[in-house]
C-alpha cells in the first residue's frame, strides 16, 4: 500500500507541475542557464514529459518506460538547480541560498522515489 499511495503522490506532484510550466512558465525560464537553447521550447517539453510521466506511472503498462523518462528528466534539468543555487536566488521566490544548495541532494531522493514506485511491483 506505501507504494501505491507514493506512487500516486509522485504522480499528481508530476501532471501539477507539468501544467505549471504552461501556467506559470517565468518560474521555469527564470531557472534555466544562459547556454540551454530555445528556453521556451525547453519548458514547454519538460512540461510535456512531466505530465506525460507523472500520468504513465499510474498506468502498469506504461509504469517502467514513465518511470525511466521521469528519471532522464530529473537529471537533465538537475544543471538548472545547480544554476538557481549558485546564482543565490530563483526568480519570483525569497528562498535563502542554503535552501536553493539544501534542496540539491533532494532531487537523488526524488530520484529513488521514482524508481522504487515505478519500477518495482506492488505487493499483494
Amino acid at each position: 500500500m506505501t507504494r501505491t499511495l507514493l506512487r500516486w503522490v509522485i504522480a499528481v506532484f508530476f501532471v501539477a507541475a507539468g501544467i505549471n510550466h504552461f501556467v506559470m512558465p517565468g518560474v521555469y525560464l527564470g531557472m534555466m542557464p544562459d547556454w540551454v537553447p530555445a528556453p521556451g521550447v525547453a519548458n514547454s517539453v519538460a512540461g510535456l514529459a512531466e505530465i506525460l510521466g507523472g500520468a504513465g506511472l499510474l498506468v502498469p503498462a506504461r509504469r517502467k518506460a514513465a518511470c525511466w523518462g521521469l528519471v532522464a528528466l530529473l537529471i537533465a534539468v538537475f544543471p538548472a538547480n545547480v544554476h538557481v543555487a549558485l546564482r543565490g536566488h530563483m526568480d519570483g521566490f525569497a528562498f535563502s541560498q542554503a535552501f536553493l544548495w539544501l534542496r540539491l541532494p533532494f532531487q537523488a531522493v526524488f530520484i529513488a522515489g521514482v524508481l522504487w514506485t515505478g519500477l518495482f511491483p506492488d505487493r499483494r
